[in-house]
């Protein structure tokens, strides 16, 4: 599983950061930035929970190429 934020739509609430600073961090502009190219399966959930939780839906699982 691969995340993104989007920086346009980030608005640094830093909730993620918050509850999960092992997969995000804050850039010096106050933007959340994922911290893992690729998140480990026993952290899935921890991802899915920080999506739901962003306020502004800036944070999205990035699609797998085939």
């Amino acid at each position: 599983m691969k995340l993104h934020v989007d920086r346009e739509t980030c608005q640094g609430h830093s909730r993620c950061y918050a509850a999960y600073p092992e997969l995000f961090d804050i850039d010096d502009e106050g933007t959340a930035v994922v911290t893992m190219e690729d998140i480990p399966s026993r952290w899935e959930d921890r991802a899915h929970n920080a999506i739901a939780n962003c306020p502004e839906r800036a944070i999205h699982i990035l699609e797998e190429s085939p």
